[in-house]
């Protein structure tokens, strides 16, 4: 009968192997994956924007953010499943250069055009959903613009700290989900760290990608004075100390937790 997971070691040993993917992977699939992971967590946020535009004040704050983090989830669901480029996901890249199968400038290149990707994809689906004018129904619009104010409005050390938190949970999401054999399997994986972390209020780069601009274009569109809500507010102020701990999370708590605990020392013949 076939094994409908790996155990810890064997998923380890799997992410650092698909790490060598960026040695030949064509610079073109990057930047489409990349895209897509970018429209992907998107659609994820776009959800979870309109399902708890009123849910707070019936069901309590409580309920509302597991809602938003239940339907959230979708986002990663299609990365994992239909393949796509995550930056934040690619924080375990740093397996495979730990274990010398590929270089850290690799690495850092990968990161770079990903990341640059991710933020072009959600850009796109934002300016697609204020074109759409579905913001007009009930609070959405509010809501949505008083979700990208409040990032803003966070602290370098709160959002640095919130970052860490994320993509700790969410790399353990990627790592769960590589460990399944099958789409339910993979669905689940993605599903509770991705809700956990909604719900928990922690800062996603690539989420904040799409929330913070698409507070930013309604609030142009609804003529708002805001003076805290502005692009360099959103890039300097929350996308840097974001991505900041998102590497931190992803990179320290999960990629070299795992590869110390049960890759140091092994001699690779994979090189």
């Amino acid at each position: 009968m076939e094994k409908r997971f790996l155990t810890p070691i064997e998923t380890t040993q799997l992410i650092t192997d698909n790490g060598r993917r960026i040695l030949t992977q064509p610079v073109s699939r990057t930047w489409v994956l990349s895209l897509l992971a970018g429209f992907y967590i998107a659609f994820g946020a776009e959800l979870a924007t309109l399902v708890t535009s009123d849910t707070a004040q019936h069901f309590g704050v409580g309920v509302s953010r597991l809602l938003g983090g239940s339907v959230f989830s979708l986002g990663l669901m299609l990365v994992v499943i239909c393949g796509a480029e995550l930056f934040t996901g690619n924080s375990l890249l740093t397996k495979a250069a730990l274990q010398g199968q590929i270089t850290w400038l690799k690495i850092a290149e990968n990161w770079l055009i990903v990341i640059i990707g991710n933020l072009l994809g959600s850009l796109f689906l934002a300016w697609m959903m204020v074109e759409s004018e579905l913001w007009q129904i009930g609070r959405v619009a509010e809501h949505a613009v008083n979700i990208a104010a409040a990032k803003c409005e966070l602290s370098f050390g709160v959002a640095l700290v919130r970052g860490i938190l994320c993509n700790w949970l969410v790399c353990l999401a990627v790592f769960m989900a590589a460990a399944a054999r099958d789409i339910p399997g993979k669905m689940l994986a993605c599903y509770a760290p991705i809700m956990a972390f909604v719900a928990s209020g922690f800062e996603h780069s690539v989420a904040n990608m799409y929330f913070i601009p698409t507070g930013l274009l309604l609030k142009a569109e609804l003529g708002l004075n805001l003076p805290n809500l502005t692009w360099s507010r959103f890039f300097i102020d929350n996308l840097v100390p974001v991505t900041l701990g998102n590497i931190i999370g992803g990179v320290v708590f999960v990629g070299f937790a795992y590869w110390f605990a049960y890759l140091k020392g092994v001699k690779s013949d994979r090189q």
